[in-house]
């Protein structure tokens, strides 16, 4: 009897391993992310509208209908991006993610307390070389720190009613996703 609950017991044990293992090399190995599945439709470093889903044809799973949803594939090699979404009448928000599909930061209209979010995206080594300037205070710059170089910034606007979808999707139109210069080195 003592022999089968070892059995049991180290079955157990090896099918928790198993699963562990496969839950965490899977997201790596999986070719259809959404970094690759956005690839087509959105640039890097521009925005781009994601197409309304409709019923077997969605290119993001799990999609809500009832968002306008925009996109910025972001490349932080070059220099720092600056971020620019106008507020929607409804709702707003912005999501950032890593390569990866690891959520970092999220902000919405609530938070940001303007018509306007904007903020600066950079890695810690970008952010590192700007210079102090001490007219500037947080309030009034927003950065916000990557940890990948590469990602995707995801807007969504909510339309309320089915008529309002027009006027969501004019809204993230407006968004840009721009590249920054890189700060001079200070000597």
């Amino acid at each position: 009897m003592i022999r089968w609950l070892l059995w049991l017991l180290a079955g157990a044990l090896l099918g928790g391993i198993v699963h562990l293992v496969a839950v965490l090399v899977l997201p790596r190995t999986a070719t259809q992310d959404a970094y690759s599945r956005l690839a087509p439709i959105a640039p890097v470093n521009t925005v781009a509208a994601v197409p309304q889903p409709v019923p077997q044809n969605e290119i993001m799973p799990f999609m809500d209908p009832a968002f306008a949803t925009a996109v910025c594939r972001y490349d932080l090699t070059d220099g720092p991006i600056k971020l620019s979404v106008p507020v929607s009448a409804a709702y707003t928000s912005v999501s950032f993610y890593t390569r990866r599909g690891v959520a970092y930061y999220a902000i919405n209209d609530r938070s940001a307390g303007r018509r306007l979010i904007e903020l600066e995206l950079m890695t810690s080594d970008q952010r590192g070389r700007l210079p102090e300037d001490e007219d500037v205070t947080a309030a009034d710059r927003l950065i916000v720190e990557s940890p990948s170089s590469t990602g995707l910034i995801m807007m969504r606007a909510l339309a309320p009613e089915p008529g309002l979808m027009p006027a969501a999707r004019a809204v993230l139109s407006t968004a840009t996703c721009r590249q920054q210069p890189l700060p001079a080195e200070q000597q």
